[in-house]
């Protein structure tokens, strides 16, 4: 796993071999595979790992408790969120970049992103109940715009594109 991380700093997660990961990691290929089918498996496993703190990140927006509290509540989270992307950008570039390269990777980034997107419409729901505008933007949507919206910002960010550097 550390010498996949160590690899995607250096390079794109579709140059990267199986040999060259075990070469990185000084171990025998039956014992990678013992563990992982594929590189895409390794990747798999390294993703779960970075959303787990992506989860925490959120939970400034998703838990503040009034109106006055939502402007700094977002900017902690968007700020908690960038620190992540920043922390884990080589793991998260090349998810963004190969998800759909491999059934499971696809799987996997659909299955996170639908639930950063549920979290994120429950939290509209709720500020939307509490503002009684209820019934003028569906929750669904927006969260979903949102969430992949996001996801695209903080990956330019990742890969050095102005102004989102």
């Amino acid at each position: 796993m550390a010498a996949t991380g160590r690899l995607l700093a250096e390079r794109r997660f579709d140059e990267i071999t199986v040999a060259d990961i075990l070469t990185a990691a000084n171990v025998a290929r039956g014992s990678f595979y013992f563990y992982f089918d594929s590189k895409h498996e390794v990747l798999a496993e390294l993703v779960t790992r970075a959303i787990g703190r992506g989860h925490d990140a959120s939970q400034s927006w998703l838990q503040h408790r009034d109106s006055d509290e939502r402007p700094a509540a977002v900017r902690q989270s968007i700020a908690d969120g960038a620190r992540l992307w920043a922390d884990q950008a080589p793991v998260l570039r090349a998810i963004v970049e190969n998800w759909r390269s491999d059934p499971r990777l696809t799987e996997l980034w659909q299955a996170q992103m639908a639930g950063f997107t549920a979290t994120t419409a429950a939290r509209i729901e709720t500020d939307h109940t509490a503002h009684d505008a209820a019934g003028q933007v569906d929750a669904e949507t927006l969260a979903a715009a949102l969430t992949w919206l996001g996801e695209r910002l903080y990956y330019l960010a990742a890969i050095d594109i102005p102004p989102f550097d």
